[in-house]
């Protein structure tokens, strides 16, 4: 069982949580079972086994922070939500980029290592090289936090002072089906019983990638809709590759395409462009849903121009992240099954996205 943290949706929107959607490489932690969709929100939190041992004093102390690559929209925003909450504790912090390659991040967290820092947080590069990793930071004794890609909890419980903070991408799918779901047709804009769509997926091999895949058309069919899948394309997390698949494929099929599910924001924000340049109308003639909630795509959110999105709450996962690294050097050590911390996605629609804004 895993344990669950739910942050309170009155902070998300006070602090103006706007945050684009970085893209996992590697699919090793365990998707759930497709019979049995997650619910909107998360499950009971689980008890902490070593909850009475107290917290370490904040500040003072230095911080290594690994990032798998410094140009990723939502990763951008985690980041420096991280380095501002840490430094406003006191702590010394050093943020690295890793440039999209695992050997030279697994360079980067062996110099922190050399240098003594006293905690870790990382976003890995590929979440196949977990084994790797873990097994570097437990040999050093470094207390860690991995952020955004999450690995297998097998893979966790090798080392107790270690916990994954992130998001379930299976809920985030979900929601995207609902945005769907919700509008005037529930996506069969042409009346004929049959929703059909494009996927502009993010990278394959990500876990994110393939349960926000999954569950968004999950959605649609659970609810009892037949559905079509036009395409599907690899747009790895990019802007312009999500405006060059959805040119292509508004080329290609023309008005049978009626919705464009996109894994993120930045390859939604491309994909608008293409609609536009076609001459296809948001939310009249063809539905465009993403995740994320950047700042780009809730601007297009409240003028009509993408259905909907969903937060991937970066701050609500920095603010964890701290959290979990503080209990960890006060001591805390976690057992098997008890090493995930979950914040919850939330719907953005037209209805609500003033909340969201700046």
């Amino acid at each position: 069982m895993k344990k669950t943290l739910a942050l309170a949706l009155a902070v998300v929107m006070s602090l103006g949580l706007l945050a684009g959607c970085g893209g996992n490489n590697g699919n090793s932690s365990n998707p759930p079972a497709a019979s049995n969709p997650p619910a909107a929100s998360n499950p009971p939190a689980a008890s902490n086994p070593a909850a009475s041992i107290p917290d370490a004093p904040a500040g003072g102390g230095t911080v290594g922070v690994c990032i798998y690559k410094f140009d990723d929209a939502f990763m951008t925003t985690y980041r420096n939500s991280l380095q501002e909450i840490l430094e406003s504790k006191g702590y010394k912090v050093t943020v690295v980029d890793g440039n999209n390659d695992q050997a030279k991040q697994n360079e980067q967290i062996n110099t922190f290592i050399t240098q003594k820092v006293d905690a870790l947080i990382i976003n890995p590069v590929m979440t196949s090289a977990a084994d790797q990793i873990i097994d570097t930071v437990k040999n050093a004794g470094i207390p860690t936090v991995l952020i955004n890609r999450e690995p297998t909890a097998e893979q966790m419980s090798a080392y107790d002072k270690l916990v994954y903070v992130g998001c379930n991408a299976a809920q985030s799918g979900t929601f995207q089906g609902e945005l769907i779901l919700e509008t005037e047709n529930q996506g069969d804009i042409n009346g004929d019983g049959v929703i059909s769509y494009i996927m502009i997926q993010g990278d394959p091999e990500n876990i994110d990638a393939q349960l926000r895949t999954e569950y968004s058309v999950k959605a649609l069919t659970d609810a009892g809709k037949e559905v079509k899948q036009l395409n599907l394309t690899r747009g790895d997390w990019d802007r312009n590759r999500g405006q060059e698949i959805a040119a292509n494929d508004l080329a290609q099929f023309g008005d049978q395409i009626e919705v464009i599910f996109c894994n993120n924001d930045d390859m939604a924000i491309g994909a608008l462009q293409a609609i536009q340049t076609a001459g296809r109308k948001v939310n009249e003639d063809i539905y465009l849903v993403g995740v994320d909630a950047l700042d780009a795509a809730l601007t297009e959110v409240k003028n009509g121009n993408m259905t909907g999105t969903v937060l991937n709450d970066a701050m609500g996962q920095a603010t964890a992240a701290v959290e979990e690294m503080e209990k960890l050097l006060g001591g805390t050590t976690y057992a098997s099954g008890e090493q995930s911390v979950y914040v919850d996605y939330v719907k953005v629609t037209p209805e609500n996205v003033g909340d969201f804004m700046k």
